[in-house]
């Protein structure tokens, strides 16, 4: 099954199962959504629950919480995250502190599906990696799977939870293949997976940068360095143990992030890992992440702003080559 055919059969079973549940946003009924994930939905379910909205991020974003609030399910669905940023005031000042600010009372269960990252050319406004911006919100989750099983897994663990989650899909998934389960099938957030067993280094990713991290450890394997792989799948509710074990058991870190550098996910891993697993480390923490730039046009100039398999591979390296250079 495709990635997006993952997602939308998440969502169709989860509104056949629950009449709560909907969707809206821009393009998705008659045109099935700009990534063809709720193509369909609209015949079977119809134009009260596939819900097709103006132009106006904020305004169907705050529909959603106001939903969300009085009971009802909704699956908002934002072109590009960079979008997601007109809407800023009702995902940080409202969904994620009703549930606080209502003394525990109140509870916002939405889901905001959208999609981030390079690919296509696509520029400095359509190509960011923001995850970092909603992983600093108290209230919010954050789940970013890489994988056609993980896809549906846990976007129907998302629609059934009682938090506002933010939901992110890279742009070059939707295509991907993978084997995924019949049926109900839930993956419960804040489970890492290890995607790849190995002994000398743990290489730490989520979404698109874990198909490349699992290229990168496989060119790795001919060299004769063994690198367990694990996908984070959501960075909020974070699986600290499953990183923490593994650095224990290698003694390696190198984490791998699409976005920049600079305040990103991968450098509160690293802090982790420093404050509660620091003995374990025999080398300096890796971080292969984005340049600190706007994401140009041009297609080279785009993959070159952004970690490749290359970069991967260079920085296991180097954690190994630190290693091998403190013994000598």
């Amino acid at each position: 099954m495709k990635y997006r055919e993952a997602l939308r059969a998440a969502l169709d079973e989860e509104m056949g199962r629950d009449e709560r549940v909907f969707c809206l946003g821009e393009g998705i009924g008659e045109r099935g959504g700009s990534y063809k994930v709720t193509e369909g939905l609209i015949t079977k379910y119809g134009a009260g629950r596939v819900i097709d909205t103006p132009l106006s991020e904020a305004g169907f974003v705050g529909l959603g919480v106001g939903a969300a609030i009085a009971g009802r399910r909704p699956v908002v669905e934002i072109l590009f995250v960079d979008f997601l940023l007109l809407a800023m005031d009702q995902v940080i000042n409202q969904a994620a502190k009703y549930h606080f600010m209502s003394g525990g009372e109140g509870t916002v269960p939405m889901v905001i599906r959208t999609q981030g990252g390079t690919g296509n050319s696509l520029a400095g406004q359509h190509s960011q990696s923001l995850e970092a911006l909603y992983y600093h919100v108290p209230g919010l989750k954050v789940v970013m799977p890489a994988t056609p099983a993980d896809a549906k897994g846990l976007l129907t663990a998302a629609i059934r939870d009682e938090d506002p989650v933010i939901f992110i899909e890279h742009k070059l998934l939707y295509m991907t293949d993978g084997e995924v389960p019949d049926g109900e099938y839930v993956i419960p957030l804040g489970r890492a997976d290890i995607k790849r067993s190995g002994s000398d280094v743990t290489l730490v990713a989520w979404s698109h940068m874990v198909l490349k991290s699992l290229r990168a450890a496989e060119i790795l394997a001919a060299e004769g360095i063994s690198v367990e792989v694990i996908d984070l799948r959501t960075l909020v509710p974070m699986d600290v143990d499953s990183i923490l074990d593994s650095v224990r058991k290698t003694g390696r870190l190198v984490i791998a992030q699409e976005a920049v550098k600079r305040g990103g996910v991968a450098s509160d891993v690293a802090a982790i890992v420093a404050e509660r697993a620091f003995d374990a480390l025999r080398a300096p923490i890796i971080r292969v992440a984005g340049y600190n730039t706007t994401i140009p046009f041009n297609l080279a100039l785009e993959k070159a702003s952004v970690p490749q398999v290359d970069d991967i591979v260079a920085g296991v390296r180097t954690a190994v080559g630190a290693t091998a250079s403190a013994r000598s």
